[in-house]
């Protein structure tokens, strides 16, 4: 949902999708394929997908199947999903992934991932067997990264965004939450370092400052953005101090004129509510555009919206079970709920491409 105009009504049916990592890529190869195509456009009408988290290089990936922006095959499965979204008339923007410590031994040569430093920490992430079957497992202890890699990565990130303005991409979104490699950057529970990308809150923001500068003197800042996690404290993550990052680097962000910042709010149940005084903070440090997401209902939408504390509403699992949530929420329709959570991650076109669109007609006629 779009921040209305002063004065008009809340009556906007745009509504960002931020599709949640499926698992569909082809293997071997982390390759986006024409299902993928079809998913992706059967959702078009959200106005603005930002995509699934989608890995920069072999190294960055964390989880069984999901897609890469690092090979031309990968560039040419991206190119059939930006044509099918164009064509249905809706934008869409790539997440550009690290996931850092948030690994597997398999995907790396020598079995230890990448991170900040190297610390032991509680996390899982879901892997493939050699039998086809998916499982959560134990993340191991992470490689402190040189600053030769830091630079490696950087680079990394930069021809990633340019592979996906290659690709028809509308632009480019950093995952910088969640616990992922820029965040690890950002907090202290998880960086230790005592170099220029350590300690002080100035030299935790490095990291995301180098890469975004590589990114947008790439391909614009006009078609850059970020997305943040500020009150997420799963994943070893909980640092009280991460406020005061995210504020300096959203300040940074503005004095830069990075596009927009995409807020990753906790979704579950008993997650921590996000201050209002955060929200004014952010909106005060931050002048381009603000996205939210996590478990909004419309109500909620539409207050902060009206509020003038962000700028856009994202909603993420509702698109799963509803390509046609923009029509269901502007016509007040029911909302199908999944059917099956063992087709959430990887699988065909079964929990995938198979949801309808709501049936005015047969409901009708019941």
């Amino acid at each position: 949902m779009r921040r209305p105009a002063a004065a008009s009504p809340p009556a906007s049916t745009t509504c960002p999708s931020n599709v949640r990592s499926r698992a569909r890529s082809a293997q071997p190869g982390n390759i986006p394929t024409a299902l993928m195509a079809e998913y992706y456009q059967q959702r078009a009408s959200a106005g603005l997908i930002i995509t699934e988290a989608t890995q920069i290089s072999p190294e960055a990936q964390g989880y069984s199947w999901t897609p890469g922006m690092h090979t031309p095959d990968q560039v040419a499965g991206w190119s059939l999903v930006t044509a099918a979204v164009h064509r249905a008339g809706g934008k869409i923007i790539s997440q550009l992934w690290h996931v850092g410590r948030m690994s597997h031994p398999s995907f790396h040569p020598d079995g230890r991932p990448l991170a900040p430093s190297a610390i032991p920490f509680e996390a899982q992430v879901w892997i493939v067997d050699e039998n086809g079957q998916g499982q959560m497992v134990d993340c191991p202890l992470p490689r402190e990264m040189t600053e030769q890699d830091i630079q490696t990565v950087i680079n990394e990130y930069r021809q990633a965004a340019i592979n996906a303005i290659k690709a028809g991409f509308d632009g480019i979104e950093v995952h910088g939450g969640n616990g992922y490699l820029v965040d690890q950057f950002l907090r202290r529970t998880s960086n230790h370092r005592t170099d220029q990308y350590g300690g002080p809150l100035s030299n935790r923001i490095r990291f995301a400052q180098e890469l975004l500068t590589a990114i947008s003197d790439a391909i614009g800042v006009q078609h850059t953005g970020i997305r943040l996690a500020p009150f997420i404290t799963q994943r070893g993550m909980d640092d009280p101090e991460a406020v005061d990052a995210i504020l300096a680097l959203a300040e940074w962000c503005s004095e830069k004129g990075i596009a927009f910042i995409h807020l990753a709010e906790a979704d579950w149940d008993d997650a921590p509510t996000i201050p209002d005084g955060f929200r004014k903070a952010l909106r005060a440090a931050f002048n381009g555009s603000l996205i939210v997401a996590g478990n909004y209902t419309i109500e909620k939408a539409e207050t902060y919206l009206h509020a003038g504390w962000v700028d856009l509403v994202a909603f993420g699992r509702p698109f799963i079970a509803n390509p046609d949530l923009p029509a269901r929420i502007a016509s007040d329709l029911p909302l199908a709920i999944v059917s099956d959570p063992s087709t959430l991650f990887g699988g065909a076109e079964a929990g995938y491409t198979d949801y309808p669109r709501y049936d005015v007609a047969a409901a009708t006629q019941q």
